[in-house]
């Protein structure tokens, strides 16, 4: 069955099968305050594994730390319900493979040769301007399982914010040359690059997705300053990712691992240090 076009009326709750080879069950709404928060009731509500919630606008679309997502009409919103069978330990991975999907999908949208890249932790740049944003939110039995995991995906592809309303410069598809992307188009590669990468990251585990999302990371080796969960602006060398999704920043040869944070545009250490 072909993708349908988001009802216009009311709630407007209609599902279609996204993509051949990747079932996900679609929920299609007009307008939410967040695709996320809806999709989190519908795990209340104990809804399938690999529900995935699109709307058309959001009215209070959020980010990471309470930050405010911009959400008009004619980009693409979605949160997708995870039921997976793993240990709670094993959430950070799914964002890291969400943002490789999200990271192949806009390549994948975009003309020529874009380089496309993933910046810690869970953004995704084109030409050093964030096009994409993931958040995951999950919840945790007595037992430490899994019960739920929704990883809200938001990708700008008509529109994008003005820099002066953004901690990061911003983004579209169309203003890098994707004019034609329609949000079906959008949402059909998006799913079947998540499902591949959720495949991925079931079977093989996060070094796989850890690998992938190295080859797209964004300053890799290269000066960078972060704002750590303190507040704290910290400065280095990024040498990568440890083995449960820390940024591993190099200062004077002492490496430390950064847990939370947000790496910084345009600041970074003056001079230049070999790797380490």
């Amino acid at each position: 069955m072909p993708l349908t076009e988001p009802a216009r009326e009311g709630p407007g709750v209609l599902e279609a099968q996204p993509a051949p080879g990747a079932p996900f069950k679609l929920i299609v709404l007009d307008e939410v305050d967040s695709t996320s928060t809806v999709a989190k009731r519908l795990c209340a509500a104990d809804a399938e594994d690999r529900t995935l919630v699109w709307a058309v606008r959001q009215t209070a679309g959020r980010g990471r730390l309470g930050r405010t997502w911009i959400s008009p009409a004619g980009n693409l919103y979605v949160s997708l319900i995870l039921r997976p069978d793993a240990d709670a330990t094993r959430a950070t991975g799914l964002t890291f493979a969400a943002a490789v999907a999200v990271a192949d999908a806009v390549e994948e949208l975009l003309p020529g040769a874009t380089a496309v890249r993933c910046k810690w932790p869970n953004d995704v740049l084109v030409g050093g301007r964030k096009v994409a944003g993931i958040l995951l939110e999950s919840s945790t039995s007595a037992a430490g399982l899994l019960d739920w995991v929704v990883i809200g995906i938001g990708i700008n592809v008509a529109s994008h914010p003005p820099d002066d309303e953004t901690m990061y410069p911003a983004t579209s598809l169309a203003a890098e040359g994707a004019a034609g992307a329609g949000l079906e188009q959008a949402l059909g590669v998006l799913c079947r690059h998540l499902d591949l990468w959720l495949r991925r990251w079931a079977e093989e585990g996060f070094p796989a997705v850890r690998r992938a999302w190295l080859d797209r990371a964004h300053g890799l080796e290269a000066a960078i300053a972060v704002r750590a969960g303190d507040e704290a602006v910290l400065e280095g060398f990024f040498r990568g990712l440890d083995e449960d999704g820390a940024l591993i920043l190099d200062q004077a040869g002492v490496r430390r691992r950064v847990t939370a944070g947000d790496v910084l545009p345009g600041q970074a250490p003056a001079s230049p240090a070999p790797s380490s």
